[in-house]
């Protein structure tokens, strides 16, 4: 497994990795499409991890669903999200908050890398109570292309003034590993679904339970 002197800074992915967003996102559009009366397959949603919102639409359209109105579909979902974030809450993944502290404490340099909007990204954040978690954010919209393309990390490392190399790229999807693995960073997948496809299992060089599991590599090696 890695250790400190191997990474000079940490990166992390937004959905499914700090904040829980992926299942209330999933949800919302399972009761867009009940509502809407979309026969969509029941195996659908578990194949959208780490996509952003744009390749979600574009997947729904390639189901060539008849009479499928994407405005209604996006207006209606993200009035569903927002009732259930009142109702249920943000919850922020097991064991991110001890390892933010932890990182902060011995300094080390972190950025948030994602596929959302910033817009999006900075509400998810609020909601949650993390609006100053992150110095550093980089958005899909901040860059030429989205992961599974590199370009998001590169960026990040680059405002931390770190070597791509030595950055930790904590992700918790196949198109997050296939960004960071393409990056070149040091990657390490924190499965959000289950059970974990061969190909995600394949490509990546760790593999931990949750945040928490960092907190625990990262404490032994303190000088």
């Amino acid at each position: 497994m890695f250790n400190l002197a191997e990474f000079n800074a940490i990166i992390f992915d937004l959905d499914g990795l700090v904040l829980d967003t992926e299942t209330g996102f999933i949800q919302a559009w399972k009761q867009t499409a009940q509502h809407l009366q979309l026969p969509i397959p029941a195996n659908f949603w578990q194949y959208l991890s780490g996509l952003n919102a744009s390749k979600v639409m574009q997947q729904l359209l390639q189901l060539n669903l008849v009479e499928f109105d994407l405005t209604k579909f996006q207006q209606l979902s993200a009035d569903f999200w927002r009732q259930n974030v009142q109702q249920q809450g943000l919850p922020i993944k097991t064991g991110f908050q001890e390892l933010l502290a932890l990182i902060q404490q011995l300094q080390i340099p972190y950025a948030l890398a994602t596929n959302s909007p910033m817009k999006n990204a900075n509400e998810c954040l609020q909601l949650a109570g993390l609006e100053t978690a992150f110095e550093v954010i980089i958005s899909a919209e901040q860059v030429e292309h989205p992961k599974p393309a590199a370009d998001v990390f590169l960026q990040a490392a680059q405002q931390l003034n770190t070597p791509i190399e030595h950055c930790l790229i904590l992700e918790d999807s196949l198109v997050g590993i296939q960004a960071a693995q393409t990056a070149g960073g040091i990657a390490v997948l924190i499965p959000s679904v289950y059970p974990i496809c061969s190909e995600l299992i394949t490509l990546s060089p760790y593999i931990c339970a949750d945040l928490s599991e960092i907190t625990k590599i990262i404490q032994p090696n303190l000088p």
